[in-house]
This record gives structure tokens, C-alpha cells and sequence, in this order.
């Protein structure tokens, strides 16, 4: 009886189940209902930016906010414990940016000069000291490959990106951007292949530009004439936030297909972005006024924070008796936003969890600070956009 019911089952049973039956029988191998591949883990560019992830390249670093003073010619050190200027020096004309090196090492300031008189100045952040300055052409703005192999100076006068030894600045190549007038601010695909640009002046727009082979793919015309600012990826990869000064918002473009795709209100003069330490917000900053220079002071400048997965307005923080918030960055717990002030001479440390104010008086103008330490494997530039 026993080896009838044997020979029935081995008849009549799949042999996927049969060897399931058998002492110790292994199931590897097995598939249930599906046997292709598991899908992919979700992508998060911000995975590795995280509180935790401070790199060992950072360790020694002051805890500092290096501000570049425009009108000043100078950088204010701020102390982010103390929360006061802790010290000055002189850099070069129209100082713009203050930039982190790919190697987390230098802390560049990008002096854009008037054209030919630009120079960049590194700074020891475990001293907070500048070094040497070097000549370089109209460096409105850094940033650097994906994989660190060349320093990219954003000439915005000249509608040039420069590719330069990431250390010594020494000139690698040029690649005009004839259509791309006021190249300005930029960010990199997931997997390196392109960087876009925003282009401030003439009709506005984007800029794609195929990294590798160094050359422009296209341009792109936003739905309403403007002047695009900041610009930066979500979480994902597939989506890139886009400031526009006169439109008082944000334009969302998808990358691979270079087509807008969305828009988001925020502020009077929608500029900066900084992402939040868990990669799950963006902080919009709103400097309110339409000009490029001279604007008021106590204008009614705010943040607005955007939350990456619904695209929803969360949040608005106004600057308690008006302000003009700018560029910046975070602190690496991510309880700091830190943003300059452009037409009031101070820089606002914003408390992430309230909204609350605290506003520190620095030198003329100041525009695209940085924060220091960052958490995050290398800097792709900018105040630091890391990754």
C-alpha cells in the first residue's frame, strides 16, 4: 500500500515538489510563483550624506561657516557652537562661492573678479586659514567630475566651462556654451554621464552637457521666460529641481528625457537649495526681490521647504523682520540651516525643527557660504553638493 501511494506521487507530483518532500532536500534554486530577478533597491543619491557618514578626510576640521563677502572682498569665519564671526581675511575680487574640494581637503573660494582678474583661494579647514591665491578666469562658480578627475570652473561672463586639474588648477580643456548665457549654477546625474546648467541671462533655460565626451547636447526652454538659479537632483535620480528667481518657484525637468515636467510656487525670488540631512526635504531659499544687486533690505525673504516625495510645500519660515536668505548649506547633525543674507550684511542660522531665526552680522553682501564639516563620500561642489 505504502509503495503504490510512492508510485502514484511520483507520477503524479511535479518534481520541483517531489524533491521538497525528501529529508534535507535543499531549496535553492526554487521559485514559487516568479523566477526573474528581484527588482533593484530603491536609489538615494543623499544615502551616503547622512549625519553618520562623516568622512575620516574631514576629521580635524573646525567646526565653521566660511562666508564669502562679495562687496566685501573678504570671508567671515563663523564658530557654529558660539555662533558669532570669529575672524576675516581679504581674498580676491567679488569672492562668490565658497567651495569644498572632491577630496574633502580645500575649501575653495571662487573670486569671479571681472573677467580676467579672477582668481581661486584655498582654505585649510583644519586651520581656517586661506593659502596662495590662483589666477583663474572669471570663476563665478566650482565643481568637480563625479569622479573627481577635473575641477570644473563655471565662467559665466565668458559662457565657458573650464576643466582644470582638481588640485593645481592648471588648465585641462574649455568647452564653449555660446547658448547658455550667465552659465551659473549645476548638478550631475546618478550615474555621471551628464551634468545641466542653469543659463541666468537672455531668455534663461538649461543647459545638458555630456560630461565624458565634453560638449553641449542641448538646450532647453522653460515654459515661462525667467532667470533659473540653483539647481538640484531628488532623492531618486530622476527629477531635477530647478530655482527661477523671476518666477518666484520651482521648476521641476526630468533629466534623461530633458523635459519640464512640473512647477511648485514658493517665494519672491525663489535662489538656493540645500537638502536635508535625511535626504527627505528641500529647503527652498526665497530672497525676496527680483534684483541681482542692490536689492532692499528686510525684504520679505523666507524659506520654504518642499518634501521630495510628495512635492508638497510643508513648511514656510519667514526671516523675522525681513531678510534676503541666499545660498548655503547645513550642519552635519542637519538641526543648522545656514543661509547668507545677501542684502543685509548677516547670515541667518535657522533652527530645522522650528523654523527659528538667529541672525549674525558678517561683510558686505555676502552670497554662497559654506558649512564645515559635511558628512558624504566626496563634494561634486557648489557650497557643497555632496554625495
Amino acid at each position: 500500500m505504502i509503495e503504490t501511494s510512492l508510485r502514484f506521487i511520483r507520477v503524479c507530483v511535479p518534481l520541483a515538489l517531489l524533491v521538497s518532500l525528501q529529508p534535507g532536500a535543499s531549496h535553492a534554486g526554487s521559485c514559487p510563483e516568479d523566477c526573474s530577478d528581484p527588482p533593484p533597491p530603491p536609489v538615494n543619491i543623499y544615502s551616503q550624506t547622512t549625519a553618520s557618514h562623516l568622512s575620516p578626510a574631514t576629521t580635524g576640521a573646525l567646526p565653521r561657516v566660511y562666508v564669502p563677502n562679495r562687496s566685501s572682498n573678504s570671508v567671515s569665519v563663523i564658530d557654529t557652537v558660539a555662533l558669532k564671526e570669529v575672524g576675516r581675511f581679504p581674498v580676491g575680487s567679488k569672492p562668490q562661492h565658497v567651495v569644498p574640494s572632491w577630496d574633502l581637503k580645500t575649501l575653495w573660494v571662487a573670486n569671479n573678479g571681472t573677467g580676467r582678474n579672477g582668481s581661486l583661494t584655498p582654505i585649510d579647514p583644519m586651520t581656517a586659514k586661506p593659502g596662495q591665491q590662483i589666477a583663474v578666469d572669471d570663476p563665478y562658480n566650482l565643481y568637480f567630475m563625479p569622479d573627481g578627475s577635473a575641477a570644473i570652473v563655471v565662467d559665466e561672463a565668458m559662457k565657458r566651462l573650464d576643466f582644470r586639474d582638481p588640485h593645481t588648477m592648471a588648465l585641462k580643456s574649455s568647452l564653449p556654451t555660446p547658448t547658455c548665457p550667465g552659465i551659473n549654477h549645476a548638478d550631475f546625474a546618478v550615474d555621471g554621464s551628464y551634468a545641466i546648467f542653469t543659463c541666468e541671462y537672455g531668455d534663461g533655460g538649461l543647459a545638458k552637457i555630456d560630461l565624458k565626451n565634453q560638449k553641449v547636447l542641448g538646450h532647453l526652454d522653460l515654459s515661462k521666460m525667467g532667470m533659473p538659479q540653483d539647481i538640484r537632483l531628488s532623492p531618486d535620480g530622476k527629477v531635477f529641481y530647478v530655482a527661477d528667481m523671476m518666477n518666484d518657484g520651482v521648476f521641476l525637468v526630468d533629466g534623461d528625457s530633458f523635459k519640464e515636467i512640473g512647477f511648485i510656487p514658493t517665494g519672491i525670488g525663489t535662489h538656493g537649495f540645500v537638502v536635508s540631512r535625511d535626504g527627505k526635504r528641500l529647503y527652498v531659499s526665497n530672497r525676496g526681490s527680483h534684483k541681482m544687486e542692490q536689492g532692499k533690505a528686510k525684504g520679505p525673504g523666507g524659506v520654504t521647504v518642499i518634501d521630495f516625495a510628495t512635492r508638497a510645500v510643508v513648511a514656510q519660515w519667514p526671516i523675522p523682520g525681513g531678510g534676503s536668505p541666499d545660498m548655503g548649506n547645513i550642519s552635519a547633525d542637519g538641526r543648522q540651516l545656514w543661509l547668507s543674507g545677501r542684502f543685509d550684511s548677516d547670515v541667518y542660522m535657522i533652527d530645522t525643527t522650528s523654523g527659528a531665526v538667529t541672525k549674525i552680522r558678517v561683510g558686505v553682501e555676502p552670497h554662497g557660504l559654506t558649512v564645515w564639516p559635511q558628512p558624504g563620500r566626496y563634494s561634486q561642489g557648489h557650497t557643497g553638493n555632496m554625495r
